[in-house]
């Protein structure tokens, strides 16, 4: 049988546009069906616009909180529209990019919803197309808060939070993983009062005991309320904003500002994906595939990648996905997804960044541990920056010597993790990292010297 493409990809996010290009890379007839703007959610709404607002929030504090040490004396002032501007046009700027890689690679681009009504065969409106392999990547979106759903203005999700035409007084943050934290170190960065509630016992739950807590003690430094171990009950809207109830180890409380921005995790765009004729299986609201067999659903041909599929939500990973299913479904040699060594990053300042197990995990696991700890506050490099908060710690297999986790907190975190990624994916262990020259003067020799600590051959503390 004659198909009209050999993949249709359903989604132009970090997974749907990556695989649909590596797809056309090999030769392959694709269409990508995009119902918004290609890049998705991470580029237009999330990683990078996000990063751009992050930015200035730190340029805001490196003037207002360093400005003194580096000799100014000026008073600065903020354009709240003009943020938030510059941040759109860094998404425009690269939502363009997109349509220009598909052009350079010649792979067909449509905008509509996309709903596979049979095995290879998909409805784009009023549009029928057929395709040898379909790959789904719809990615997710906000779950909301029960008993209080989104409405844009007063409870918001991170969509709104990016694109609000006036800075509000006051914030209300619903969960401290690292959309609400970094939102709420934003905000609070330019003026806003932030106050965060958090259900676990600690900021960044998934995060290592040490990074937690010392990124928790910072932004309440900071001015940053946060309350852990704490329950969102009853909310209440008002003209003036939102009133909440919340059950903290204090006991009852009531929160009040102008707007509550809800980050409690995500939900699967999985509803109307499918004709309900075809069985596509559907796990915890995702859809579930095999990643050993290249991403397939339980139906033949059907693939799916990204944020969808569930679990880690990270754009880095939905990429790799979507290159191993592409690669697998054209017969090309398979690189697996190594879900062990994902790199997590939450982009605060100080930042917070990840690899591995945590200590709790790794000691958990039954490993006999040697670890590595060197803090910023003993770097060169972090002393000229004026950015001394924040540490590398490193956990090693104390019999083997190999790098089990890696866990950083400070101005350079979120860069400094690829190598740790590196080195883990190496198998490389505390005297190989301590041995590997790292130039001075860099934020890069806390790498070196916390393995050197594991080893008790740092000579700087």
């Amino acid at each position: 049988m004659a198909y009209d493409f050999d993949i249709v990809v359903i989604g132009g996010g970090p997974a749907g546009y990556a695989g649909a290009i590596r797809a056309a890379q090999l030769g392959k007839r694709v269409l990508c069906v995009e119902r918004d703007k290609l890049g998705g959610i991470c580029l237009n709404w999330g990683c990078i616009p996000t990063k751009a607002l992050l930015t200035n929030a730190h340029l805001v504090e490196l003037i207002s909180r360093h400005g003194k040490a580096f000799g100014y004396s000026g008073d600065a002032k903020w354009d709240f529209g003009q943020m938030i501007g510059r941040s759109r046009s860094v998404a425009g700027n690269l939502n363009k990019g997109i349509e220009s890689l598909f052009k350079k690679y010649k792979v067909e681009h449509r905008i509509g919803v996309a709903k596979v009504v049979a095995k290879n065969k998909i409805q784009i409106g009023d549009q029928t197309v057929t395709a040898e392999s379909i790959v789904v990547a719809t990615g997710v979106r906000p779950r909301p808060l029960p008993g209080a759903e989104f409405d844009g203005k007063q409870i918001i999700s991170y969509k709104e939070a990016m694109s609000l035409t006036t800075q509000p007084k006051s914030m209300l943050i619903i969960g401290a993983g690292p959309i609400g934290l970094e939102f709420g170190y934003f905000y609070n960065a330019i003026g806003t009062k932030v106050t965060v509630i958090e259900l676990q016992d600690r900021v960044l739950p998934g995060e290592d005991d040490d990074s937690s807590a010392a990124l928790g003690k910072s932004l309440t430094r900071r001015g940053i309320e946060i309350f852990t171990s704490s329950k969102t009950g009853k909310v209440t809207k008002s003209p003036s904003g939102v009133k909440v109830e919340v059950e903290t180890p204090q006991g009852s409380k009531t929160f009040e500002a102008e707007v509550m921005l809800v980050s409690i995790g995500v939900l699967g765009n999985v509803e109307g994906v499918f004709a309900d004729s075809l069985g596509v299986e559907l796990y915890k609201g995702h859809i579930k595939v095999d990643p050993k067999k290249g991403y397939v659903t339980n139906v033949p041909g059907i693939y799916a990648v990204g944020d969808v599929i569930g679990p880690p939500w990270l754009a880095h990973v939905a990429h790799h996905e979507a290159i191993s299913c592409i690669e697998s479904l054209c017969g090309k040699k398979v690189h697996p997804v190594d879900y062990s060594n994902v790199p997590g990053c939450t982009y605060t300042d100080p930042g917070v960044a990840s690899v591995g197990l945590t200590e709790r995990a790794a000691r958990a696991a039954g490993y006999e541990l040697r670890i590595g700890k060197f803090p910023f506050i003993a770097s060169g490099r972090a002393q000229a920056a004026d950015e001394t908060e924040g540490f590398v710690k490193l956990i090693f297999d104390k019999k083997h010597g190999e790098l089990l986790g890696a866990h950083l907190v400070g101005s350079q975190a979120t860069e400094l993790i690829a190598e740790l990624v590196m080195a883990k994916k190496l198998e490389a262990t505390e005297e190989e990292i301590l041995h590997a020259m790292h130039p001075h003067p860099t934020f890069s020799e806390a790498v070196m010297e916390a393995a050197g600590q594991a080893m008790g051959e740092s000579v700087h503390i």
